[in-house]
């Protein structure tokens, strides 16, 4: 691997998510301000907006592959208190450990030299072929290692969202057709 390679997160789960975001959130200024609620709708729509900023941050994930090892990196104005990034030399990976979530599904950890855990990021587009150079690397046998959530998963998600965002648009269309907004 003479130049780095860079996975970036899935397209598709970055769409999910932002949508979904979106979804959950954007009749709430409109219903605020409908049912006289004690939070302001401008407050809303800042919290909101730095919500979606933030979010945009943490999907900026990227993994990096080159000659020297693996390295979890997020865009540059994202700051390292919401989201660090880690790096470990391919000579200090020792294996590859599966552990259980607390949904039932298969995470796997670099273990370190020094027993140190770096969770493997699962949610990148071409995680297969990062798989497989993580192999060729590290020598570690990766066959059964499959990624958390299958694409299908995430369109089914996305079918949600968007029937959410429909019924935002029809809740946000009776609010402003009542003539309660100011």
């Amino acid at each position: 691997m003479e130049s780095p390679v860079i996975f970036r997160l899935s397209p598709l789960i970055r769409i999910v998510l932002l949508s979904l975001y979106v979804a959950l959130t954007l009749p709430l200024p409109f219903l605020a301000e409908v049912t006289n609620a004690p939070v302001s709708p401008v407050m809303l729509w800042l919290g909101i907006s730095v919500g979606l900023i933030i979010l945009y941050g943490v999907l900026t994930e990227r993994v990096i592959l080159d000659a020297q090892g693996i390295k979890v990196a997020y865009a540059a104005w994202v700051p390292r208190l919401l989201r660090n990034g880690w790096s470990l030399p391919w000579s200090q990976i020792k294996q590859l450990k599966p552990r259980t979530t607390g949904q039932g599904g298969l995470v796997y950890y670099f273990l370190s030299k020094e027993e140190k855990a770096y969770l493997l990021p699962m949610r990148v587009a071409g995680f297969a072929r990062m798989v497989k150079l993580v192999e060729e690397k590290t020598g570690i046998d990766t066959t059964d290692v499959y990624p958390l959530a299958q694409p299908w998963m995430y369109f089914i998600l996305l079918g949600f969202t968007l029937l959410l965002l429909l019924v935002d648009a029809w809740t946000i269309m009776i609010a402003i057709s009542s003539g309660q907004l100011a």
